[in-house]
């Protein structure tokens, strides 16, 4: 049997983020043999992945990246908020984004076999959730493109809790990134009336017209209010006629005529919205793991 030295065990960790011990195990099994040990880890890693693939996965981080006139936008999700700030996480995070942005892939399976280091994007995943320990997952992505006549703006919200990719017609950096800033805060739906879908707009005509009448409005004005309440509901989840966060005396597009700008799109990814989130007692759960 060959005798594992430290230099040995730390080489295996810098390369695959494994701990020490599992690191010094893999050297054992595999008679010090580095590229036979990383193997063994990335086996492990698919069975220990494979244990936590039930668990929801609802914290983590969203990014964005712009390279010239592309720019891509992620959110990959774990289990705990403290994996947040773990590098080799970040990392994965960069790397994913980075190959997503490069290679504009069409769907969720095309991304997840891009390759990335030594494997696919899989791959990369699966070694982070057995190297982190917790259930990771590419939840979704978008890759945008611009003209030279466009600019791109980004945001990222509290290290990466809200990321916004807002894309304007027009010359204005600053612009952008204040419409981004805008879109973390404000959360529009839609970039503008033309864009929300006829059956949001009956629905919310259909509540206000029962509210009026619930009322005891008189039936000759029910439908000028319900007008006014339903253009009133409507501008709140709209872009475009939202109030200006930073000035709300103008609407984000006045705003943007004061800056030769128009709205194009926008992209905003928050960790973990809409995932019904476990409600742990976590106190018990580490008491059950040291018993």
């Amino acid at each position: 049997m060959a005798k594992i030295t430290a230099a040995q065990v730390k080489e295996l960790r810098d390369k695959t983020g494994a701990g020490m011990m599992d690191a010094k195990k893999a050297l054992v099994a595999t008679d010090g043999d580095l590229e036979a040990a990383i193997k063994e880890l990335r086996e492990k890693g698919v069975v220990k992945a494979a244990k936590k693939s039930g668990r929801i996965a609802a914290e983590g981080l969203a990014q964005v990246l712009v390279e010239g006139n592309t720019a891509g936008i992620i959110e990959v999700n774990a289990e705990t908020d403290f994996v947040a700030s773990n590098d080799r996480f970040k990392k994965v995070v960069s790397d994913i984004l980075k190959v997503i942005t490069e290679n504009d892939p069409k769907d969720m399976a095309t991304a997840l076999n891009l390759p990335v280091n030594e494997g696919t994007v899989q791959d990369e995943i699966t070694n982070a959730t057995a190297v982190i320990g917790e259930k990771i997952t590419l939840r979704r992505f978008s890759v945008i493109k611009k003209s030279d006549e466009e600019v791109f703006g980004t945001y990222i919200h509290n290290g990466g809790q809200i990321a916004v990719l807002v894309t304007l017609k027009g010359d204005s950096e600053e612009a952008a990134k204040n419409v981004a800033m805008h879109v973390a805060a404000i959360h529009p739906l839609y970039v503008s009336r033309k864009d929300i879908p006829q059956k949001i707009i009956d629905t919310e005509t259909e509540i206000a017209t029962k509210e009026t009448r619930n009322e005891g409005k008189p039936e000759n004005i029910i439908d000028r209010i319900v007008q006014g309440r339903v253009n009133k509901k409507l501008s709140e989840i709209t872009l475009a006629d939202q109030e200006y966060v930073k000035d709300p005396s103008l609407k984000v597009s006045a705003y943007l005529k004061t800056q030769k700008c128009e709205i194009k799109d926008f992209v905003r990814y928050e960790v973990g919205e809409g995932i019904e989130k476990k409600n742990d007692n976590f106190v018990k759960e580490v008491m059950d793991q040291i018993q």
